[in-house]
């Protein structure tokens, strides 16, 4: 089942597999439950007419968007590189407990076919693709999206203190294209692939997989709500395992393609 959020006339409107809910369904509501009640009321709710309009990114204005850094070997030699305050990232691979931050909130988060940007205060600008969980107040995962971390690496190389200038900015956050509802399981060796194109030519292309993750994924949820609580649910960026060459960096009008699993999310630089 993958649920979709879309722009009508009368508003955003929620669709699953393609055809939309009743008005008024809301996603925080649905993940208030545990994960078999939400599985058992979806199944209950009568499909509408078939969805359409733009999509929007799958979660509700004041959800609260979450991201794991150095979860993968390749993140933790990039950070190396960038870093000019010594093995700090190293450290942060190796220990027990996991780098955590705050990404976005809910509004202020894009999604499919909608732009992301670059800092403008900034000379070395990359997209980071990332499976993001969907996690319910139970701190259940319940599903995925597909993420892009943009992040300014000069920024956060500079002094890890930056990270969140590096990390939070408009448009530096997208979700898409839709909730693919999963059980944990059957995220644990996804394929991971990001392209990105400059004028029409391929300029990048990278691979991983999800199995490549150093960190479980329940290890990361349990982390996050250890003293966090989320009573309408969450979403949490797993971190990345792609990175394009020290040289590269975004320009305006490239275009980042990113697909995990079934999932595509594909987004042009402003």
């Amino acid at each position: 089942m993958i649920l979709t959020q879309h722009q009508t006339r009368q508003g955003p409107r929620w669709a699953l597999d393609d055809y939309f809910l009743p008005q008024g369904f809301s996603l925080g509501c649905l993940l208030a439950l545990p994960k078999e009640a939400m599985v058992a009321l979806l199944k209950t709710l009568p499909a509408g007419e078939p969805a359409e309009g733009s999509i929007l990114p799958p979660l509700d204005p004041m959800h609260e968007v979450w991201a794991s850094g150095v979860t993968y070997l390749r993140s933790r030699e990039a950070r190396q590189v960038e870093s000019g305050v010594g093995d700090v990232y190293a450290k942060v691979y190796d220990a027990a407990r996991p780098e955590l931050f705050f990404k976005a909130i809910g509004w202020r988060v894009v999604g499919h076919a909608m732009p992301i940007r670059i800092r403008r205060d900034s000379g070395w600008n990359v997209p980071e693709p990332e499976m993001t969980l969907v996690v319910n107040c139970c701190r259940e995962i319940v599903g995925f999206c597909v993420g892009n971390d943009v992040s300014s690496r000069d920024i956060e190389g500079e002094n890890p203190l930056y990270l969140p200038q590096a990390k939070v900015y408009n448009g530096s956050c997208a979700l898409g294209p839709g909730i693919l509802l999963a059980e944990p399981d059957a995220l644990g060796d996804l394929p991971i692939q990001m392209e990105i194109l400059r004028d029409g030519a391929r300029l990048f292309l990278g691979e991983t997989r999800s199995s490549h993750m150093k960190r479980s994924l329940e290890e990361l949820v349990a982390y996050l709500g250890r003293e966090l609580a989320f009573p309408q649910g969450v979403f949490l960026m797993t971190g990345t395992g792609i990175v394009p060459p020290d040289t590269f960096t975004l320009e305006v009008g490239d275009v980042v393609r990113i697909s995990i699993g079934p999932l595509n999310l594909e987004n042009e630089v402003e």
